[in-house]
């Protein structure tokens, strides 16, 4: 035993002491990935640490700048000073770029400072490796939206792209982003001409998230369901918001679309209301040619019903009663099965009776339907009647009703 103990304790002493720093000996990727972790501000302070770290901050693939709200004139421009600085001592290509501006009382009077973002998606268009790409403005106010520069166009590897509270003009060279697969536009700038075509020219696209307002749209041009679902033959996730429903819906009656929707996995429907009769026709079509859908959200909007303001639509809504709901939807999907659905989830429920149908109907056909989650803001004494009419009701699977 005392043998085995000494050549165990030799085996000790001979190995090879761990260096101090243990962080700067890892892989690169490593030191990237941990850099990417904190803002491109602590990032660029480990240069101090020593002559090995002084540039392991410029190689880090992913940058992310934020003006926050409040933030004056003269902060903004250091700040800009700041990103031209830091993308001419890159020694490597930029993956990802985040730059999000919020407004202030100056923007207001002067403007964004549209033409450092312009200088910034230049020095961007000439790295030809961007893949994802965030431009986040707030709502300009008085000042006008800003306008996506002809070298935005150039950026063919992006795979992400989200923009909000910008501006994008038709370009008919442009021949789309070949390699995106997720889009998100928020209170964009754009003419129904110029969508079709950016999104017809991104046949890669499976993640497309399209929060507008009706004066977003700019002309009077509209659009179809059909047109609409035809640019986006693989899409997966979709999000919409009813504010725009009326550029693509102006039959109520529910239309076929030509092709089934079958790689589309789940649907997040924004600002809807269950007296809305161009809602209720979009998710009518919706489900019903979307047979591998697995999840359904639903953010139901305070006011009973969706204003659409823009005379420019020359549509002219009628706000229908309950009535509308039962003769014309659930009629258009009362021989849908929904065989892969496995999760409801519905915001700010009212508890109206169309509501609480759409809900009964979703539970009886959904063999595998695991969870139902409502968040509601009804008295205690409705939100109870409510689970007991849902638990009454007949269903399809064992599943889980969740109230809040």
């Amino acid at each position: 035993m005392k043998a085995k103990r000494s050549t165990k304790a030799q085996g000790l002493s001979k190995a090879k002491p761990l260096p101090v720093d243990i962080i700067t000996t890892l892989p690169r990727t490593i030191i990237e990935t941990i850099l990417c972790l904190v803002s491109i501000k602590e990032a660029a302070r480990t240069s101090i640490l020593s002559k090995e770290w002084r540039y392991k901050w410029t190689t880090i693939p992913k940058l992310v700048f934020c003006i926050p709200y409040g933030d004056q004139m003269m902060e903004t421009s250091k700040l800009f000073c700041a990103i031209h600085q830091i993308m001419l001592l890159r020694q490597d290509h930029i993956h990802e770029f985040t730059l999000t501006i919020y407004v202030t009382d100056d923007y207001s009077k002067f403007g964004y400072p549209y033409y450092e973002v312009d200088q910034v998606m230049l020095h961007l268009s000439r790295d030809h490796n961007v893949n994802r790409l965030t431009l986040r403005f707030d709502e300009p106010w008085k000042s006008s939206s800003y306008k996506l520069p002809v070298s935005f166009f150039s950026l063919h590897h992006l795979t992400d792209l989200d923009l909000s509270w910008c501006d994008i003009d038709h370009q008919p060279t442009f021949n789309g982003f070949g390699s995106l697969t997720s889009l998100s536009l928020e209170c964009v700038g754009i003419s129904m001409q110029t969508l079709l075509h950016l999104l017809s020219n991104s046949p890669s696209l499976k993640s497309f998230s399209l929060l507008m307002l009706a004066k977003n749209i700019i002309g009077p041009e509209k659009s179809t369901m059909i047109e609409l679902f035809k640019c986006l033959p693989v899409i997966e996730h979709l999000a919409i918001r009813s504010n725009i429903i009326p550029w693509f819906v102006s039959d109520l009656v529910p239309q076929e679309l030509p092709t089934s929707l079958i790689h589309l996995k789940s649907f997040c429907f924004e600002q809807i209301t269950f007296l809305d009769d161009y809602g209720l026709t979009f998710l009518a079509v919706l489900i019903k040619n979307s047979p591998n859908l697995e999840k359904i959200e639903l953010k139901v909007i305070n006011s009973t019903y969706t204003k659409y303001n823009d005379s420019s639509l020359q549509i002219s809504p009628t706000y229908l009663s309950e009535k509308y709901y039962t003769n014309v939807w659930l009629e258009h999907i009362s021989g849908v099965w929904l065989e892969h659905l496995n999760e409801l989830k519905i915001n700010n429920l009212k508890n109206l009776e169309a509501e609480l149908e759409f809900v009964k109907f979703i539970l009886s056909r959904s063999p595998k339907l695991k969870k139902v989650s409502i968040t509601t803001k009804v008295a205690k004494d409705q939100e109870s009647i409510m689970l007991k009419a849902l638990l009454r009701a007949p269903r399809a699977s064992m599943v889980e009703i969740d109230i809040i």
